[in-house]
């Protein structure tokens, strides 16, 4: 299975709908790949949120219509990363999109796990509530967003769920980067999963993302990783090798708190 990872850079003298449009011509370079998948809140910048309210948008809205097209005219399966969605009600969420090759929307996923600390995100928008996965031919992908990576419970659930490859979109800061890599491979290891985890590249008001988007195997081992400006990072990985890992080192079927045993 062929993945593509754009690390897209947020430049804050760039306008919204430049970089939807930027975003678009990226995705189409990857015509060939199977999955496409993009970062966090990469229309306005995750850590922008003097903007969130200005630049929010109802769920079927420009950020979705310019990733459907993209998706369509590329024929990949898109993550397109996530926007600051506003509800009916007027709540702000953290969304993520995915799409089909024909650009069908197959998924939406609001962030579960606010950061913040009492402020910035966690104050400014809703909590989702429901964990999202999405079957694709190849294999059947577990989303999650950012702050959600702390939480090792959410993931289990993922797997639970049926999730064997694990999507991670950030916005996350270079000062926690060593947090960033250690934590994509543990959840990787712990849930005998890949895990394609896709950063930003640039400054978002003022402070610096990580980048080194990464890939990580069922057994931890990297098997891609970017540097720390906008870049593209393509792998090939087997989603098979998951049930013969977790056949060759059956530790998920010796599970004995939490969750039900899941689907191996």
């Amino acid at each position: 299975m062929r993945a593509s990872l754009i690390q897209i850079a947020v430049d804050p003298d760039e306008s919204v709908n430049a970089r939807r449009q930027r975003a678009a011509s990226l995705i189409a370079g990857r015509h060939g790949a199977d999955l496409v998948v993009l970062p966090e809140l990469w229309p306005v910048g995750a850590f922008a949120y003097a903007d969130f309210e200005d630049e929010a948008e109802p769920l079927q809205g420009p950020t979705h219509d310019t990733m459907a097209k993209a998706a369509a005219d590329a024929g990949v399966w898109l993550h397109a990363g996530s926007f600051v969605e506003r509800a009916a009600d007027g709540t702000l969420y953290n969304t993520s999109l995915v799409f089909t090759p024909e650009g069908e929307r197959a998924a939406a996923y609001r962030k579960i796990h606010r950061f913040g600390f009492d402020k910035g995100e966690a104050v400014m928008m809703g909590a989702g509530e429901e964990l999202v996965t999405v079957a694709l031919p190849q294999t059947t992908l577990g989303l999650a967003t950012c702050y959600d990576l702390r939480f090792p419970e959410m993931f289990r659930g993922l797997v639970d769920a049926g999730a064997d490859t694990l999507i991670v979109s950030a916005g996350w800061p270079e000062r926690r980067r060593a947090h960033w890599t250690l934590l994509a491979q543990a959840r990787a290891v712990e849930n005998q999963s890949y895990v394609l985890a896709v950063g930003t590249a640039g400054t978002h008001a003022g402070v610096q993302q990580a980048g080194h988007s990464i890939v990580v195997d069922p057994w931890g081992e990297v098997l891609a990783e970017a540097g720390a400006d906008e870049e593209v990072l393509d792998v090939e990985f087997d989603p098979a090798r998951v049930a013969a890992t977790r056949e060759q080192f059956p530790a998920l079927k010796d599970r004995r708190l939490g969750l039900a045993p899941p689907r191996l």
